[in-house]
């Protein structure tokens, strides 16, 4: 039996948010600033009751999340014949009509249907199929850029089929023109600096900073400037019932900070392809005056006057390859040691056995995912006299 999710009122829906796994709290808080209900966190995400204007602004300033699902239909789908008929009587033209384009993403678990592609084609073939059978044409699919993206999850033959209010994920935020070698999520970037603890007081220092990306999130967390808004579009505003009076509202009330902020962002790297990639990012997000670039490497970097807060994320020896990965993490730790008494470091790594020879005990460690990789997210505070403790950070 086919049946729409059940809501708490006429006014608001359940929206299921998703994330990296490791950054559902952090979501959760952001959601409840958003003014949404009813949250629960969830595996890789967040589910909660929204408003059109909370989804809105959900989309346009969360900083953690990737996607913001509207789940429609909920029903019991034991095999591929199954999801196809009923997805065909489902009604597809209250949502889209013949001009617009579709796209359908799917993911699997624990069932009859084997694979994630093959239930997306077959929800494809059953919305082109009930277009035809009621107006003799169908609408066209369009996988990169579509009007409305569907998404199709099917756990222990329970399938959900969600309206993606995002549209393309939320981690491309429209800045980044060049990406460089194995870059970090803008996503997992701001979590990162979220859970740290940044106070947007302390000089922010990232001395390997790749692509910048660390770098423009915490300009764009200490400017105020949201997530979203750099942009091109959203994918509810491809709706229906699209409210642009509600989404202007959101919008104004979501403005960037007036004057800039004054906290230092400091950033270095040893690359000049890395540096040449950071400066045009920085300059795609207009965040010149805010941030300072050193072309040198971490044991160099002259340390910043003040009160310090340093976030890294130094080679793994998985995407980008170390000629020493043991030599690279033991000058971390030497240069933490002695250049940065009094201060706090995060450092987020993949490889557990070469972040032992940092040599500090961490004080801190979240397990978090970058991509596919595992890794840890240690603190280390770090003071006058810190001592090397080698070998003493656990897998």
């Amino acid at each position: 039996m086919q049946k729409r999710p059940r809501t708490s009122s006429a006014n608001t829906f359940t929206v299921t948010a998703k994330t990296i796994l490791g950054l559902e709290e952090i979501l959760a808080e952001e959601i409840r600033q958003q003014g949404g209900s009813d949250i629960e966190i969830i595996h890789r995400g967040v589910q909660f009751s929204s408003t059109q204007e909370t989804l809105y602004a959900c989309n346009y300033n969360c900083r953690t999340a990737l996607r913001l699902l509207k789940p429609l239909w909920e029903f019991s789908a034991r095999d591929d014949t199954e999801l196809y008929r009923k997805c065909l009587k489902l009604p597809w033209d209250t949502l889209m009509g013949l001009d617009n384009t579709f796209a359908i993403d799917g993911a699997v678990f624990n069932s009859g249907i084997t694979h994630s592609m093959y239930a997306a084609l077959k929800t494809k073939d059953a919305i082109a199929d009930s277009f035809r059978a009621k107006f003799g044409k169908r609408p066209s699919v369009d996988t990169d850029y579509p009007d409305m993206r569907f998404n199709v999850h099917i756990n222990r033959n329970h399938c959900t089929i969600s309206l993606d209010s995002s549209g393309s994920s939320l981690h491309l935020r429209g800045y980044k023109i060049a990406p460089g070698p194995a870059p970090l999520s803008e996503v997992l970037a701001s979590g990162l600096i979220m859970l740290s603890g940044w106070d947007k007081k302390k000089t922010f220092v990232d001395p390997m900073c790749g692509s910048g990306t660390l770098l423009i999130e915490a300009a764009m967390i200490a400017n105020d400037i949201p997530p979203g808004y750099y942009r091109n579009g959203f994918g509810f505003e491809k709706w229906k019932d699209f409210d642009a009076a509600i989404w202007k509202d959101v919008k104004e009330r979501s403005k960037p900070a007036e004057e800039a902020s004054s906290v230092r962002i400091v950033g270095g790297d040893m690359s000049s392809l890395a540096m040449r990639t950071t400066r045009k990012n920085i300059s795609s997000a207009g965040l010149e005056r805010s941030i300072s670039l050193h072309p040198t490497s971490f044991e160099k970097l002259k340390r910043p006057p003040g009160d310090v807060h340093i976030v890294m994320n130094p080679p793994y020896g998985e995407r980008v390859k170390s000629d020493d990965i043991i030599g690279l993490y033991q000058m971390i730790g030497d240069t933490l040691k002695q250049n940065y008494q009094n201060a706090e470091a995060w450092i987020i790594g993949g490889d557990l056995r070469a972040m032992k020879f940092i040599g500090l005990r961490p004080s801190k460690k979240i397990r978090i995912f970058n991509g596919p990789i595992e890794c840890r997210f240690m603190k280390f505070e770090l003071y006058e006299g810190s001592r090397k403790h080698k070998n003493s950070i656990e897998a």
